[in-house]
């Protein structure tokens, strides 16, 4: 059978294509990631599970803002060498699909909080710009646009962002949804993700080669097609993880070698606790201990505030803890996990721990023979910027419908 030669760009580690070659119905044709572990975990993922032996050509390293992308550069200390992308898709047929979603902290409304200029001034507003000139260089039948739902309300110059992404793509002769915050915001809890992850997913399709169809077929693939794929149930943290080994704290924690918790003996790769400091091992437990006796003295915003100025004698506007629910998905896996895990505590008071690498992985949907290259902070970082893979899988099964389409 013909598979449908995809470009996948904003790579990160994989997530989106992983779900994509889980379909069985695309051929990548090149990826293209500017940070470095991201890069040697798709090279990897690619080479090792789904047999692309020219993954180190394939999956390019390098920032989609620079124009050698596509001519090729040779000796980048940053960014080594490359025939670059034209070379590559010259090399095959049309393509048939371009997939990714720019980084999104410009759009987060976590972000633009946090920021004084609101997020005004950070040149990720505008990726999208990147994005749709490798759309206008190489005219695939469509694209498939990836975000956070803050990109719905994301206004840098007063402008709604997904207005600009409209008329661009307008411009280069692709229509998208009108309605999107109707339609294209996906709950991926919905298609079998452990996690509660909402997330815009915009399809856009090329009007020349779809004629008088675009139109309906946009609508007919967000309330007919996508939503066939949903899960008959939604996945709970302890369905997800609750048969990985326990990993318990140390009756002396060793701060100078930053160990806390007991190395298990896991039969699965990342399955190895991060370093937590007594007072938050202890904090940990409480919390955890709260929701299985049933207390429930700390789930509010206040009592959470109130238990970490007791501890560290510090004030503090957010409150810092969550302790995941078994009985529930997860909250939202974010990248910020690699800093700290105090939002993803796990559910077991006897482990007294945040989640490890793999457990964020599988409530992220990521195969248990996934590898991530690089260090624990790093591993975390892919995980949260990801898109779920099984969620992916339904998404690539469901544009195919349109694909098909003569």
């Amino acid at each position: 059978m013909k598979k449908y030669k995809v470009i996948d760009l904003f790579a990160g580690c994989g997530g989106l294509l992983d779900g994509f070659m889980k379909s069985d119905l695309y051929k990548p044709v090149a990826s293209v990631e500017w940070q470095k572990h991201q890069v040697n975990t798709l090279r990897n993922r690619l080479k090792s599970k789904w047999g692309i032996l020219d993954a180190d050509e394939t999956v390019l390293h390098m920032d989609i803002q620079r124009q050698e992308l596509f001519t090729g550069w040779k000796n980048d200390p940053d960014y080594g060498e490359s025939c670059g992308l034209d070379s590559i898709v010259n090399d095959n047929d049309e393509i048939d699909i371009i997939i990714g979603g720019p980084p999104c902290q410009a759009y987060s409304v976590a972000g633009r909080i946090r920021d004084k200029e609101n997020m005004k001034s950070d040149y990720r507003n505008y990726l999208f710009e990147h994005y749709l000139g490798v759309v206008d260089r190489y005219k695939p039948k469509m694209f498939v646009f990836e975000n956070v739902p803050g990109m719905l309300s994301a206004m840098p110059d007063g402008t709604p962002i997904p207005d600009l992404i409209r008329r661009d793509a307008a411009e280069i002769g692709y229509e998208i949804i009108d309605n999107i915050k109707e339609l294209a915001l996906i709950d991926t809890s919905e298609y079998g993700v452990p996690q509660n992850r909402k997330r815009v997913i915009l399809i856009g399709l090329r009007k020349e080669y779809y004629k008088n169809r675009t139109t309906l077929l946009l609508n007919k693939f967000y309330t007919e097609i996508l939503p066939k794929y949903k899960s008959s149930k939604r996945i709970s943290v302890k369905e997800a993880i609750g048969d990985l080994e326990e990993i318990l704290p140390l009756n002396e924690v060793d701060t100078k070698k930053r160990i806390s918790h007991a190395n298990p003996n896991s039969k699965v790769s990342w399955h190895v606790p991060r370093y937590h400091n007594p007072m938050d091992i202890n904090i940990f437990r409480e919390l955890a201990l709260d929701i299985e006796n049933g207390q429930n003295k700390y789930t509010t915003a206040s009592a959470l505030n109130e238990i970490y100025e007791r501890r560290t004698g510090k004030k503090t506007s957010v409150h810092k803890y969550h302790v995941l629910r078994k009985e529930l998905p997860s909250t939202t896996i974010l990248a910020h996990l690699y800093k700290d895990g105090l939002r993803f505590i796990h559910y077991d008071s006897k482990q007294a721990r945040s989640i490890t690498v793999r457990e964020a992985a599988r409530l992220q949907s990521f195969d248990d023979d996934f590898e991530f290259i690089g260090p624990q902070g790093s591993a975390y970082q892919m995980i949260g910027n990801a898109v779920p893979p099984k969620f992916a899988e339904s998404l690539a099964k469901s544009v195919s419908e349109i694909l098909k389409l003569d």
